[in-house]
């Protein structure tokens, strides 16, 4: 018992003065780093299967805050998603490192310790892990993009513009659509390849009101460009529009999904849309793919977005609405007046709520 103490008494000292190797780990390796951390750190982590993948692995995610293993009300949470296609890989490694960072300060960096004292972080570091481990290290082609089934899961979700609720959903889609009944999420981002830019809802439309200008809007649209100019602007790079040669320019760094190329069946519009979640997608490197050797470079360009992006789940207003007797009242809907969403915002089981808004005077209806 002693040995095993002291082992991990070196692993995290060494983790905290060398950090996390900047390589690809693969699923095993990082399934194993995952209990690692889990192992290390048991205060302030929790670590579960949200289900698994076609082959059989596991759907891992990392809780991390003050009460990682229950929430407490008026705390947030907050999800990053990486590897959703398995060929883009940078998200699955900075989200590595995230942990990485998170857990070695706690309670030494006043940041990393507000963040974890006042919200709830998960971190599902590979949604595609069979097709991560299909894929070839090249920047722009497909092999492992797709699930083991050949199934885009960024086109398998339901969507609020087409009639497609009734189609097969794949396993990892399932888990996911699984996770967001179990948990109220705020804020959320998946992480992708390929570009350099925040990509924010709508990814879809049908032609209804919300198409203007050649843009599918949200009801949230304003919080969503603070969001995705949060990310930009706090990236070494993405907010200068144009930082992969190949690519068009994206004026702020920033882009409506609709107006960058229709998108049925995305994961962003599902959590927006059904789980009162509101998520971007963020394109992270211009190389789906990209050595080795320029990873530590990615981390310090999105370290510092990363870290913004979710402080942002404290932005706007967020209550608990009672009964005349004090008693929490769930599914109660919660409108701010002039935003009707698809779906109504409603109370969650402890009676929660919270909306994203800009500073400004609202009219909140109950």
């Amino acid at each position: 018992m002693f040995v095993f103490t002291l082992c991990l008494f070196l692993w995290s000292w060494l983790s905290s003065i060398h950090g996390l190797e900047f390589r690809y780990h693969n699923s095993m390796e990082m399934e194993q780093y995952l209990k690692d951390i889990n192992k290390t750190f048991p205060d302030i982590t929790h670590l579960h299967s949200i289900g698994q993948s076609v082959e059989g692995r596991e759907l891992w995610v990392l809780i991390l805050g003050q009460h990682p293993r229950e929430h407490r009300t008026g705390i947030p949470e907050f999800k990053y998603v990486g590897n959703m296609h398995g060929n883009e890989v940078v998200g699955r490694v900075l989200l590595l490192q995230l942990i990485d960072y998170l857990t070695s300060r706690y309670l030494r960096d006043p940041l990393v310790t507000r963040l974890l004292n006042s919200s709830r972080v998960h971190i599902l570091p590979s949604m595609n892990p069979d097709g991560f481990e299909s894929s070839a290290r090249d920047c722009m082609y497909t092999v492992g993009r797709y699930n083991k089934n050949g199934v885009d899961l960024n086109r398998n979700f339901p969507d609020a513009f087409e009639s497609n609720t009734d189609r097969e959903r794949e396993k990892e889609v399932r888990a996911v659509m699984d996770w967001l009944k179990t948990e109220s999420f705020v804020l959320s981002a998946n992480l992708h390849g390929g570009a350099v830019v925040a990509s924010y809802p709508y990814d879809n439309s049908n032609g209804g009101g919300e198409l203007q200008g050649g843009q599918s809007i949200s009801p949230d649209d304003d919080v969503f460009i603070h969001l995705a100019k949060t990310y930009s602007y706090s990236h070494s790079e993405m907010h200068n529009s144009n930082s992969c040669s190949d690519s068009q320019d994206f004026t702020h760094g920033i882009t409506n999904g609709y107006y960058w190329y229709p998108l049925p069946g995305g994961m962003q519009d599902y959590n927006y849309v059904w789980a009162q979640c509101l998520e971007l997608t963020l394109e992270i490197s211009c190389c789906k793919f990209p050595p080795e050797a320029q990873l530590p470079g990615l981390w310090e360009a999105n370290k510092p977005a990363l870290l913004a992006y979710m402080q942002q789940v404290h932005l706007g207003v967020k209550g608990v609405v009672t009964d005349s007797n004090g008693k929490p009242v769930q599914n109660a809907v919660v409108e701010v007046v002039g935003r009707r969403n698809l779906c109504p915002f409603r109370t969650d089981r402890n009676g929660e709520y919270y909306r994203l808004l800009l500073p400004g005077n609202y009219t909140i209806t109950v």
